[in-house]
């Protein structure tokens, strides 16, 4: 910390409480002073030698016949005003970066200038300012601080701007060249080493961070820190990653952990105000800057504190753009009221909609550049593929409220594109967990919600869980029992042709069967002993997987396995559940749904 000494003379100044200040000297005092609550009984000689304002003062008081004068609305107050006098009487001061700026304003309050004497304090208070105070990174933070009680002086005096200025100047130097000493409490702690005896380790010199700045400003009050922000902006040389740390970094700071906190009658326009400011200073660049998740944690605060609609819309507008790096707890964003439900899945469903425009434009742009390129397109095809499972599981989230409206878990589910769920396992998931958590679903309800699923896009494991799921329509488990024997005969018959291709394959000229007959024949018997393995695997494994089904799903499948070897090669029956069902082929006896059989149909949601 810097710091500058004024004056040669020991100080001689004397107190008597809290309220009384004079100056101990053989010549008695022939002027009295009152700043604030303190009387100060001084000489009129050393304070009419530097100050103007004394001199008027002083003029009128002794005009009217009175020896006594009160200073209204001093700055800095009687601390400020005694370093002035002290100055005045030539007896040592010491400034420093906590009383400079009280200092200056007290000397510009009392006409401390050149015209009055050579080398008066606002001069050498000027010159501590430029060549010490405003080249000191930390110096210049703390009289940046101390700067918002004196306002409108600090202010007028271009005090507040030339710090700030002087910040973001710093902040905008190459960290390379950065050899001022900052905060920095960020270091990943390294691993444990264990070094043996007599062993020196090199010397590890640690280059500066490009976000080395930010904790030191996180002091600052939100006022000041918005205009810190600005200009360090303004400067044009800093990364919008850097911007999203120093933000984030500030509203880790300030905002309270706790909903209570952030709500309370005492913080709760500091806290609005405070949201809405960290919001409009994001980086411009809403692509980039900020993640994912600390743009929804803001969105949450945002509602909380009820943030104006143009602040909540940025957030979404900026969310929307990097949905893809959200995770599930990011999106549970609790509803306010009128709304019933716990989340507010209708801001979700906002979101989603916005980023799909933004794909289908982006993906528009990219027709009409020619710039189809393969890497563009994995890298669309990826975010897509992250969103799918991102609301899929947020699905799974919401399903559990039984508040959640049919339709609102409907609507959001079918917004998910069919490209983004290449399968249906996560989407299952969520609806045996919605129909878990509302039994009193009637029978188009649950029909309409089973709907969603494609069930040849389940998986074996998904499927086998589907065909015991006491809570899914009949007509849900016939299908999926249908494209499993649909599955499983395809895989049959791809193992029996691989086969055959494999014996053809050995038919060479005469020639090459003279030199290759002991490997042919080598060859075919492998491939006899492994048909007879798969034959022998697979009436094992199918004999094993009916009897893992209720009774009443083993004689659908029967059936369907009966009617899929006559038929299997030639149909092509829709996939989605909503369409034509297997069982228009294959008579249902309807009396076998009893609870004999659907006891024994269980679900592991």
């Amino acid at each position: 910390m810097k710091f500058m000494k004024l004056g040669s003379k020991p100080d001689a100044f004397q107190a008597e409480g809290k309220a009384v200040r004079y100056v101990s000297s053989e010549l008695a005092t022939d002027v009295i002073i009152n700043v604030g609550e303190v009387k100060f009984f001084l000489h009129k000689f050393p304070l009419l030698s530097k100050s103007n304002w004394l001199q008027k003062l002083v003029l009128k008081a002794t005009e009217e016949n009175d020896n006594e004068i009160c200073m209204v609305d001093f700055p800095g107050g009687p601390k400020a005003f005694e370093i002035c006098a002290k100055f005045c009487y030539g007896m040592t001061v010491t400034l420093n970066p906590y009383n400079v700026v009280a200092a200056r304003c007290a000397a510009e309050y009392l006409e401390m200038t050149e015209d009055i004497d050579r080398g008066n304090l606002i001069f050498k208070i000027e010159v501590f300012l430029n060549s010490s105070i405003f080249r000191s990174w930390k110096d210049s933070i703390i009289v940046l601080q101390t700067a918002k009680s004196l306002l409108p002086w600090s202010e007028d005096l271009k005090i507040v701007g030339r710090c700030i200025d002087s910040i973001a100047s710093k902040t905008s130097v190459d960290p390379a060249n950065v050899t001022w000493s900052y905060t920095y409490n960020r270091k990943l702690a390294g691993p444990d080493r264990i070094v043996e005896d007599r062993v020196k380790l090199p010397v590890i010199v640690e280059s500066v961070p490009k976000d080395w700045w930010v904790e030191d400003i996180c002091e600052l009050d939100i006022d000041l820190y918005k205009r810190v922000m600005i200009a360090v902006k303004s400067k044009g040389r800093m990364d919008a990653t850097v911007i999203g740390e120093a933000l984030k970094m500030y509203a880790v700071r300030w905002l309270p952990d706790s909903v209570d906190g952030l709500v309370s009658d005492a913080h709760a326009q500091r806290n609005k105000s405070l949201v809405e400011t960290i919001i409009c200073l994001l980086p411009s660049d809403k692509g980039v800057g900020c993640s994912c998740s600390f743009l929804l944690k803001l969105l949450k605060v945002a509602i909380l504190v009820g943030a104006d609609e143009s602040s909540r819309e940025d957030l979404v507008n900026r969310i929307s753009l990097k949905l893809h790096e959200a995770s599930v707890k990011d999106l549970l964003i609790p509803a306010r009221s009128p709304q019933i439900t716990i989340y507010n899945a209708e801001l979700v469903q906002c979101i989603l909609n916005r980023f799909l425009m933004h794909e289908k434009s982006n993906w528009d742009m990219d027709v009409e550049k020619n710039e189809k390129e393969t890497e563009n397109f994995v890298l669309k095809l990826g975010s897509l593929l992250n969103v799918g499972k991102l609301i899929d599981g947020y699905l799974a989230e919401i399903a559990r409220d039984r508040n959640l409206a049919l339709s609102s878990f409907i609507d959001l589910a079918r917004t998910v594109p069919e490209l983004a769920r290449p399968t249906h396992d996560r989407l299952y998931k969520a609806i045996d967990i919605y129909l878990k958590e509302h039994p009193s679903l009637t029978k188009v309800e649950r029909k309409r919600i089973c709907g969603l699923m494609v069930v040849k896009k389940l998986t074996m494991d998904a499927s086998m869980h589907a065909a015991q799921n006491e809570r899914l329509p009949l007509r849900v488990v016939v299908q999926v029992l249908y494209f499993e024997q649909v599955r499983a005969s395809a895989v049959f018959r791809s193992v029996n042709n691989n086969s055959r291709d494999a014996s053809l394959s050995t038919q060479n000229t005469d020639e090459e069967c003279e030199n290759t007959a002991e490997s042919c024949r080598t060859l075919e018997k492998q491939m006899s002993q492994m048909d007879g393995k798969l034959a022998k695997k697979s009436s094992k494994n199918s004999r094993s997987s009916m009897q893992l089904l209720p009774s009443r799903s083993r004689r659908i499948f029967d059936k369907l396995w009966a009617v899929g070897k006559v038929h299997g090669d030639n149909r092509s029956p829709e996939t989605s559940v909503s369409s034509q069902s297997p069982t228009s082929m294959v008579p249902v006896d309807t009396k076998s749904s009893g609870s004999s059989s659907r006891h024994r149909r269980h679900s592991i949601s």
